[in-house]
């Protein structure tokens, strides 16, 4: 077929009126204007004149003319026309009766409308679809319905289906071998064949060398931190970074890159040669930058649960050692301090001479037993607080050889950089580095400009080791001393690395000079700001005030609010009472459910809802596989309920055999494709009825789900709570109040922050961005709240005790009553009109996406204080919190949707588990990039069960009312789409089509005499 790589959707809506226009889309396109009408006056039969209507819409709707068959168009769109034109409809058959009427009629409609022959201007849609190729990595489906709706835009007819297919296709081609001759050439034919040279299997290896370049690690020891600072150098030493890519986008390159890292090398080495050139040059680019941060999380990593844990066990061992002594000592003193105590006190009559003390004490304690109680606490304890933690620092020191085997050349391979604050850490780690491979002493005056940095228990072990002679340094002690400051400068990014990612600069990626004066515009207007803050923050200290009079003046009639022993209380909400008829409702309509298998709800979501569309080749083609939907649907099964490809793969069904699924998987199941799938599905579940019962997708809760890792994987951490001995990650998601899984996020180890909850809000897979984002009672701070204000959202946590609460004030003179001793504080709203322009910076650029918020907390505080633009932004969030505060404590039905939210996002969690059931819910996954593919997945298969829930119920509820069951608004938003008691999730699973000719699968039992209530 020409069109081959078109969707059956594309090919149907082409030129073709594919379903009953909406209302909307009726008054946009068939909606007569004044010069249209004029033309009509000339008309003079109906039949023509409504003919002439329909068809003046169709070309502006469709891009088309239907000369051949004018009546080929939907009831609705006849009716509409005819009802502006006071007609009837029934006379639309006599329009054909002349076939050269519609003819005449759609050359005096293009005159009249402006619209010209696709052959005039095929060579401007050849440009535009060749800027769209070059900037843009979508496939030729997505270019396709970009050409036809500019089209439509340029007022240019539609050409044939085939004309506008074989274009896109030429295009496309004639773009990307421009694209891969350019950077082939950029490359040169040095560099090309080095890099070609990295698809051979060297003699006595199993893989090629781009395999193991590009093979991240998976545990952290000095070993292995020392193998990837060779890994890196070598990287680094192929040149590819130096090659000047300026014509080609960066979104070009990183497609390439990501179809680099995922081929096999035999697939690599069979490209054509301009596009294998570019292809491994993008590859070893994204390599520069991956082995750069894959390095400093090995180091992260090692630092933090190897040196710094094991240190500290066993300096706390050590403490456990000694404890005994410590405790038998303590005890003689404290006999001896008895007798000092009762002593008689000296009067002016009596002399208390301390020969009488000494000989009371030692009828307790003898003098020798009590000097050696004092000399056991004294080498015990800490002479000062700051030498609280020298038994785990000293242990630290003795791991000196695992730092002196990597220091050196982590800073030649690495290229630190760092800000001000940073610069004498790094001066320190660099000194350090020299003194760690040299073999000569050192004394005080080597490291004295690094001094102010060795501080509290450092001090003691650099300077004051009793194994060296007087005026001698511990080079172990400083060396490790500089490492831990490094470790710490990385963390809050005061000294950061050159060509990383994660672990560049994160100042750098803030929209300045020329861009941010280009953006300011139009983020501005989103986020309804201005450059001049006045009139905001006078808005705002109102509404504040006001907060303040509402809940003040509701008090009195408020019973859930009390006040005991001084502090605020709010009484729990109870159970809402449900409506009558709606525990039978909910009986009828779990009744009615169909009874399936969750391979055979996949493969329907993916027939119903045009699912393969999304899933394009990592390459950039699309699917040219036959029944990819139900090798994609094993996929799904496979990787979302945790069990592997070995229940889902068939020798028998060619979609199911294990190679085909490995080719699926490595071509198509990827973040990127995932999104793309999610996206349609949220889309197509808001179109239900029932769904604005549930509500409109303005609220939004995040929270996060644990998942053990058994296996070894840099991007997990350590918490007893949740995992035990072992290692695991947090997913992260977010879900609408429709109940629709709308982003997520990765988080190793376990939430501790809610800026990761931003970043997960502004990478969304829905266009429709929430305006209210509830969490559950977790770490938040004022700063937080200031940043999810500033970037248009409500941020609503559920706050867990209201009594240890601070609220704030703006009116320092006002009189809050029962209130007054919770706002004592103020509001500073001088810090934030001085810092505003730098707020507006920060904003616009976590808006625009070219900065993480999780990064921003290391510009917000330095040295455990807060920076002046940190400041500025805690006083502006204690704006928000405590008008959060205020509706919490007076308004039930805010404190109601708030806990109506998070049980929906409980509700989730157990569908997860109960879907992620296979390996007892642990991830297997030895990187990132697989956790987050493995959960994104997860995430789909939830949004799918979701979406057929939803659309049964819909169904289900449209049917009882027919039969005369009064089901009301109130009833339907009471029902969750959160079941799963009528869907298998076990078993070997068997891939079969339901029938969907006749319409819906049949429920599971008819509600019958449902017309009794």
């Amino acid at each position: 077929m020409p069109f081959e790589f078109l969707s059956d959707e594309q090919v149907a809506r082409y030129g073709r009126f594919p379903k009953e226009p909406s209302v909307a889309e009726l008054e946009q396109f068939f909606r007569l204007d004044r010069p249209a009408l004029d033309k009509l006056a000339s008309k003079r039969r109906p039949a023509t004149r409504l003919g002439w209507a329909v068809q003046w819409g169709t070309v502006r709707m469709l891009g088309v003319f239907l000369t051949e068959n004018p009546t080929a168009v939907p009831g609705g769109v006849v009716a509409f026309a005819a009802e502006q034109l006071d007609l009837d409809p029934v006379c639309f058959p006599d329009y054909t009766q002349r076939q050269q009427t519609a003819y005449e009629h759609a050359w005096e409609i293009r005159d009249l409308l402006g619209y010209r022959d696709f052959a005039d201007c095929e060579a401007e849609v050849r440009r535009y679809v060749a800027a769209r190729v070059w900037s843009t990595t979508e496939g030729p489906r997505a270019l396709f319905d970009r050409a036809r709706v500019h089209l439509l835009k340029e007022r240019v007819l539609l050409p044939g289906i085939t004309v506008l297919t074989r274009l896109v296709g030429e295009v496309r081609k004639e773009e990307n071998a421009r694209l891969h001759r350019t950077l082939a050439e950029r490359t040169g034919p040095e560099l090309g064949s080095v890099l070609a040279g990295l698809l051979r299997v060297p003699e006595g290896r199993r893989v090629s060398e781009l395999e193991r370049l590009r093979t991240p690690p998976t545990r952290a020891s000095g070993r292995v931190l020392t193998a990837e600072l060779r890994r890196v150098a070598e990287i680094g030493e192929l040149r590819a970074g130096v090659v000047r890519v300026d014509p080609v986008p960066a979104v070009k390159m990183t497609a390439l890159a990501r179809y680099g890292l995922a081929s096999k090398a035999p697939t690599l080495r069979e490209l054509e040669e301009d596009r294998k050139a570019a292809t491994l040059l993008a590859t070893v680019r994204h390599l520069e930058t991956s082995s750069v941060d894959d390095t400093l999380d090995v180091l992260d990593l090692l630092i933090t649960s190897n040196l710094l844990a094991r240190a500290e066990r066993a300096g706390k061992a050590e403490q456990l050692r000694t404890f005994p002594k410590l405790r038998s000592a303590a005890r003689t003193m404290a006999s001896a301090m008895e007798v000092l105590m009762g002593a008689p006190e000296a009067t002016a009559d009596r002399l208390v001479s301390l020969v009488e003390v000494w000989k009371a004490i030692e009828e307790v304690v003898p003098r020798e037993r009590l000097a050696a109680a004092v000399e056991t606490v004294a080498a015990f304890v800490p002479v000062t607080d700051d030498d609280a933690a020298a038994e785990w620092r000293a242990e630290l020191v003795k791991r000196y050889r695992t730092v002196q085997g990597f220091i050196e050349l982590l800073l030649e391979v690495i290229g630190f950089r760092a800000v001000a604050a940073g610069g004498p850490v790094l001066a320190m780690v660099r000194t350090a580095a020299a003194m760690a491979k040299g073999r000569r002493r050192y004394a005080p005056g080597d490291i004295a400009a690094h001094e102010h940095l060795i501080t509290g228990a450092w001090r003691p072990l650099v300077y004051r080791n009793p194994d060296l002679p007087d005026g001698q340094i511990d080079k172990a002690a400083f060396v490790l001393c500089a490492v831990m400051h490094l470790h710490q400068a990385l963390r809050r990014r005061d000294v950061f690395a050159e060509g990383a990612d994660r672990w560049s600069d994160p100042r750098a990626r803030l929209l300045e000079g020329a861009a941010w004066e280009a953006a300011r515009p139009k983020i501005l207007t989103s986020l309804e700001l201005e450059i001049e803050p006045a009139a905001h923050l006078a808005e705002l200290a109102s509404a504040l005030e006001g907060a303040y009079t509402r809940v003040l003046g509701g008090l009195g009639a408020n019973t859930a609010v009390q006040f005991t022993g001084g502090k605020l209380q709010v009484e729990k909400l109870g159970a809402a009472e449900e409506p009558p008829l709606m525990k039978e409702f909910r009986a009828l309509i779990e009744a009615m459910l169909p009874r399936l298998d969750f391979p055979e709800l996949l493969l329907e979501v993916f027939d119903r809802t045009g699912l393969p569309a999304d899933f394009t080749h990592i390459s950039g083609a699309d699917s040219p596989m036959e029944d990819s939907a139900t090798s994609l649907c094993g996929l799904i099964v496979a990787e979302a309920c945790n069990v592997g490809l070995v229940p889902i793969e068939k020798p028998n069904v060619p979609a199911l055999t294990r190679a085909r699924l490995l080719q699926v998987d490595q071509g198509y199941l990827r973040a990127e494709t995932i999104s793309a799938a999610n996206a349609r599905l949220i889309s197509a579940q808001a179109g239900l009825d029932i769904v604005k019962t549930w509500g409109g997708g303005q609220i939004a809760s995040a929270d996060g789900l644990r998942f053990v890792v058994p296996v070894q994987n840099l991007h997990t951490g350590h918490n007893p709570t949740y995992f035990g001995r072992q290692r695991g990650a947090t997913w992260l998601n977010v879900v609408n109040d429709q109940v629709m899984g709308i982003g997520g996020l990765v988080v190793p180890g376990t939430l501790r922050d809610s800026l990761f909850i931003l970043d997960a809000i502004h990478n969304l897979d829905s266009d429709n961005r929430p305006e209210t984002v509830i969490t559950d009672t977790a770490s938040y701070s004022d700063i937080v709240f200031g940043l999810f204000a500033i970037c248009g959202y409500q941020f609503s946590p559920r706050i867990a005790d209201l009594g240890d609460t601070r609220l704030w004030r703006t009116n320092t003179r006002a009189v809050y009553g029962p209130l007054d001793h919770m706002s004592r504080h103020t509001i500073r709203l001088d810090r934030i009109r001085a810092h505003w322009g730098d707020m507006l910076r920060v904003a616009g650029s976590l808006t625009m996406g070219t900065f993480r918020a999780y990064d921003l907390i290391r510009m917000l505080s330095a040295d455990g204080r807060t920076t002046g633009l940190g400041d500025a932004f805690a006083h502006y969030g204690r704006i928000f919190k405590t008008l959060h505060l205020l509706q919490f404590i007076s308004d039930s039905g805010y404190r109601r949707m708030i806990g109506t939210q998070l049980n929906v996002q409980e509700g989730r969690h157990r569908l997860v588990r109960k879907i992620c059931f296979g390996n007892r819910g642990q991830l297997r996954q030895r990187y990132r990039e697989g956790m987050e593919n493995q959960l994104g997945t997860l995430g789909l298969a939830l949004n799918a069960v979701v979406w057929w829930n939803t659309l049964y119920l819909d169904a289900a509820v449209k049917q009882l009312r027919e039969q005369g069951f009064p089901a009301t608004e109130d009833m339907c938003a009471r029902l969750s789409p959160i079941r799963y008691d009528h869907i298998n999730f076990l078993g070997r699973y068997a891939f079969t089509r339901a029938d969907l000719t006749t319409g819906l699968r049949p429920f599971h039992e008819q509600a019958a005499n449902a017309e009794r209530y």
